[in-house]
């Protein structure tokens, strides 16, 4: 499903990524962790098509396209859905009107219907429900005044709506308490664990891979992959830390 090669980007000038490879087939779940300042939210911007984040060298294949000639929103198009460490609030756009847009605009490129205004709001209410987030929030403004976790619960509802082939979530367990990360976690197994479908899970800690089981962890230092095991890594990682591991 996806396939990097020899991947180099950089930013103002600065390289953050030095070479990295991966390859994620359809079905798999991949944790990547690391130390701070490794590159691995620049792997998810990257992917995502964030401005300013330039490739000097490498390729990315997302099926059977180039991804890197894709604009954002045709990657999103694709099927590829980019959860963030940090999720922006954007004031005076509401949940639903967001989601809606978001989801029509998918539809439209598989050249299907657009969803009615009574049909969505079904929609989007059994998927906050499955993630225990209270209908009203869909009525607010796209994460404006929510919490840590409630930001993230909102981004799981936004993935379970536009039923993406490749999930990349950036830290998504940052700022969840116990039980918030209980139903997250459920919640990309819910939607994402598919045989069509795959994620790469970018964590600093093992803690979420004890709800989301990963098929491999890779560890990224210095702009690229220097290990790769199975969840036993993650843990091996959490007792030994990353200057220990890494290498």
């Amino acid at each position: 499903m996806l396939k990097i090669e020899n991947l180099h980007a950089e930013i103002d000038g600065t390289e953050i990524l030095k070479g990295l490879t991966l390859t994620v087939n359809a079905g798999e779940v991949h944790a990547i962790m690391g130390p701070n300042g490794a590159g691995k939210s620049t792997l998810g911007y990257v992917l995502g098509g964030r401005p300013g984040y330039e490739v000097t060298a490498g390729s990315v294949t997302f099926g059977e396209v180039d991804l890197l000639d894709l604009a954002p929103h045709e990657r999103a198009a694709a099927g590829l859905f980019l959860g963030f460490q940090y999720p922006v609030e954007i004031p005076g756009v509401s949940n639903v009107q967001f989601l809606r847009e978001s989801l029509n605009a998918q539809r439209a490129n598989r050249d299907e219907k657009p969803l009615s205004g009574g049909e969505f709001l079904k929609l989007a209410r059994a998927e906050a429900a499955k993630l225990d987030m209270d209908a009203e929030m869909l009525k607010r403004p796209v994460n404006v005044g929510f919490s840590g976790g409630e930001k993230k619960r909102n981004e799981m509802v936004q993935m379970g709506i536009i039923q993406p082939r490749l999930a990349i979530l950036d830290e998504t367990d940052s700022g969840l308490d116990i039980d918030a990360l209980r139903i997250v976690g459920d919640g990309i197994n819910r939607i994402m664990r598919e045989p069509t479908k795959a994620v790469i899970l970018i964590t600093h800690y093992q803690r979420l891979l004890d709800y989301v089981e990963p098929d491999f962890v890779h560890v990224l230092a210095d702009g690229r992959i220097t290990r790769t095991g199975g969840k036993e890594l993650a843990h091996e990682l959490e007792a030994q830390g990353y200057g220990a591991v890494a290498a």
